[in-house]
């Protein structure tokens, strides 16, 4: 029996969350140090990290409300607390 799995997201045949969704995350760029950890447990691979605007080193989540779902998880395990839903 194989251990772990690689989950691969093909984008162009996920399903668009439209206006569904209760709750949506928001990220406070202040307080967002790039960490990654929210790109990891995403269920929907909807968090990217990108380059900051504001000139700082580290990366800032971004994400794509196209396909989020609202579930929280990014909020839960961001250990700055920088995603809120909202």
């Amino acid at each position: 029996m194989e251990k772990g799995a690689i989950i691969k997201h093909n984008i162009k045949k996920a399903a668009a969350t439209g206006s569904w969704r209760n709750y949506a995350p928001e990220v406070d760029n202040e307080k967002c140090i790039g960490c990654n950890t929210c790109v990891k447990y995403c269920p929907d691979a909807c968090i990217i990290l990108k380059n900051r605007e504001d000139g700082k080193p580290t990366k800032l989540a971004e994400i794509d409300l196209e396909f989020c779902k609202g579930c929280g998880v990014c909020a839960q395990v961001c250990p700055v607390k920088a995603i809120g839903m909202k």
